[in-house]
């Protein structure tokens, strides 16, 4: 399998696509292309993290850079850091929800944010010609910062807006997959008061089960929180920048939920814009609008939405699969700041997660993925948009920013390639799941897929 490199990052299979080699390359290119400066260095828990960490630290300290090692961290916790510091940029060890095998790197510039389209392009300039700087004289020892997690935390905390006490005793249910998130999460929600019940938080990178915080991925958090009476279940992914919930009941509430819950916490205390991606459920506008807060669509990648954030002053931003950045702690997804947020909603209306859910207008949303090798990709997007007459004509909206979107007085569809897995994805959102499956199967048929 080929390395992947995108918005998202460069991801690859242990030892195939991605060896010390590759990350000793994207280092010392990412450090050529900072001129030096000062890199903070994290990785999340996989067991092949601390040999690639070393093989970063090398090529970043070739190319003359002071390297401040965090050791495993989330990686929102490595963006913060870097703002924390007014450091020049980060690099984080992580593939993220992608399964065991694999492994990646993260890079942040000195806000946090994935390199721009620009800086990407001069990175794969550098590497592809092997122009690396390299010092020969007055390295800078590599140095380590063990206290980077409690300043995320203490940060987070500080942002609280409501009073928390009717959080007090309430059992809560968090399972950190035994990823980065293990470390610090948990005295993060027993500050809020919560009676925690922490499951899978050695941080071995031994995951306990399937790493991305999807429905058939939680069955042990599920059963969890009906045996333990929680109020409420919460699930990391290895880098803990995603969140996923349970309700009450020990029913997974579905991942575009994270972030409308979120939204609505935040808009219920200060008003402002939003920022989400294209694939992101509607149900993000309708909390919006009862607001009257705009909302900004971006294309698919979290640098993308984390732009928008910035550009627009946005108040809350973040992604349909449970990422929500709050820009007051770091211009990245972040597990902790997700759970706040809930909490703080949960705390100020005294509601139960499985309440403010029914409150929220509620769509079917069908996710489809398939094999398609990235020639074909093109080709697959044009046919599809010619076929314009059979999603209904004139009615049809078509946006191409990311992939190819179609909004139609129904419903929309959407097919576009990963950033993350060589696949390409299609979704659909309704009122009605017929619906949906119609929309898939039309553009499925015109891509030939």
């Amino acid at each position: 399998m080929e390395l992947i490199v995108s918005v998202s990052g460069i991801r690859g299979i242990v030892g195939e696509s991605l060896t010390p080699d590759v990350v000793v390359d994207f280092a010392r290119a990412y450090g050529t292309l900072l001129e030096g400066g000062t890199v903070v260095l994290g990785r999340d828990s996989r067991p092949s993290g601390e040999m690639f960490a070393r093989a970063a630290a090398a090529g970043l300290i070739a190319a003359g850079c002071r390297v401040i090692d965090i050791g495993v961290a989330m990686t929102p916790t490595v963006a913060h850091a870097i703002r924390f510091g007014e450091y020049d940029g980060g690099l984080v060890i992580t593939a993220s929800h992608n399964p065991d095998q694999w492994n990646g790197m993260k890079l942040l510039d000195e806000r946090g944010l994935a390199p721009d389209a620009a800086r990407a392009a001069r990175l794969s300039a550098i590497r592809e010609r092997g122009e690396y700087r390299q010092v020969r004289a007055g390295f800078e020892p590599l140095t380590t910062d063990d206290q980077a997690g409690e300043r995320h935390v203490e940060a987070v905390q500080a942002a609280v807006e409501c009073d928390l006490r009717p959080l007090a005793g309430m059992r809560v249910v968090l399972d950190s997959v035994n990823g980065a998130g293990g470390i610090h999460s948990g005295a993060f929600l027993t500050s809020f008061g919560c009676d925690l019940v922490h499951i899978n938080d050695e941080p071995t990178g031994l995951f306990a089960h399937g790493p991305e915080p999807i429905a058939e991925n939680l069955t042990q958090l599920c059963d969890k929180v009906r045996s333990a009476g929680a109020a409420v279940g919460f699930v990391q992914d290895p880098d803990a920048d995603r969140l996923a919930v349970v309700d009450e009941h020990g029913a997974f509430i579905g991942e575009e939920y994270t972030l409308a819950l979120a939204v609505r916490s935040v808009l219920s205390r200060r008003l402002g814009p939003v920022a989400t991606n294209l694939s992101t459920s509607r149900i993000i506008d309708d909390i919006a609008a009862d607001y009257g807060a705009l909302v900004f669509r971006t294309p698919v990648g979290e640098a993308h939405v984390a732009r928008a954030v910035l550009e627009h002053d946005c108040v809350i931003g973040g992604e349909g699969n449970g990422g929500v950045i709050d820009p007051r702690i770091s211009p990245v997804r972040d597990s902790l700041s997700a759970m706040s947020h809930i909490l703080q909603l949960m705390a100020a209306s005294g509601k139960s997660v499985s309440a403010l859910v029914a409150e929220i207008p509620r769509y079917t949303m069908v996710k489809q993925k398939f094999a398609c090798e990235a020639g074909r990709i093109a080709e697959a997007l044009r046919a599809v948009a010619a076929t314009r007459d059979d999603f209904g004509g004139s009615g049809v909206r078509m946006d191409e920013s990311d992939g190819l979107r179609i909004d139609t007085p129904n419903g929309w569809v959407q097919i576009r390639a990963s950033n993350t897995e060589p696949i390409v994805r299609i979704i659909a959102e309704a009122s009605d799941a017929d619906v949906c499956h119609a929309l898939i199967q039309r553009v499925r048929s015109a891509a030939d897929l």
